[in-house]
């Protein structure tokens, strides 16, 4: 299994994979030596990860491979399908997996997520649009969402 420690506009991030695919994405909350050469096997997951910051990229399209139960893997294959600058809520992601009474573990299972950003698990918000739990921190969601938004805001100041 491969690592490297890239920079992010969020913070230092840890990418892990090999010949089969990206296995985790995580954003680190503390200083990390950055890589100085990355592994072959994820040169395109950071080359994607970086257009995606830099706002030309929407869409990854990369290799997969997280580790998780069969119904975790189902959310987030369902995750994937909540297209750039989109948000839905747990109860319409539970609705689109055909259980609405699996709001819970449809929330445990993206909270779970193993690969920030790529997996969009930012893009499901509260059933009243605020912004509930992220494992990354809620101020990392909500750059993430503005970053996302076609309504981009000036600021004031």
């Amino acid at each position: 299994m491969e690592t490297c420690i890239i920079n992010s506009p969020l913070g230092f991030t840890k990418i892990v994979g090999d010949e089969d695919g990206i296995v985790s994405v995580t954003v680190l909350n503390s200083e990390e030596k950055i890589t100085d050469i990355i592994p072959v096997e994820l040169e395109e997951c950071v080359i994607q990860l970086n257009e995606y910051f830099e706002g030309s990229r929407n869409v990854f399209d990369l290799k997969l491979n997280p580790q998780g139960t069969d119904f975790q893997n189902k959310v987030w294959r369902q995750l994937e399908q909540i297209p750039y600058g989109k948000t839905i809520s747990y109860l319409e992601l539970s609705k689109q997996l055909g259980d609405v009474k699996a709001i819970r573990a449809v929330a445990n299972a993206n909270g779970k997520n193993p690969l920030w950003i790529i997996v969009p698990c930012h893009r499901v918000i509260g059933s009243d649009g605020s912004l509930t739990g992220y494992a990354g921190g809620l101020h990392r969601k909500q750059w993430l969402l503005e970053h996302e938004s076609p309504y981009k805001q000036q600021s004031l100041f």
